[in-house]
């Protein structure tokens, strides 16, 4: 059986939204998940992909 999820769904779309706006805005893949998942106070590793 799966773990939990901590966050809701919602929020995890949300970041996954901020995440390719940022990289569209800045050009670039650097950084965008750390920046976007310290804006929203989650774990970086929440916003890691599952899929390939």
């Amino acid at each position: 059986m799966p773990a939990p999820r901590k966050y809701p769904q919602e929020l995890r779309d949300r970041a996954v939204k901020m995440v390719f706006d940022l990289r569209e805005e800045t050009g670039g893949k650097a950084g965008a998940i750390a920046r976007v998942a310290d804006r929203l106070g989650v774990h970086r590793e929440a916003l890691r992909c599952e899929g390939p």
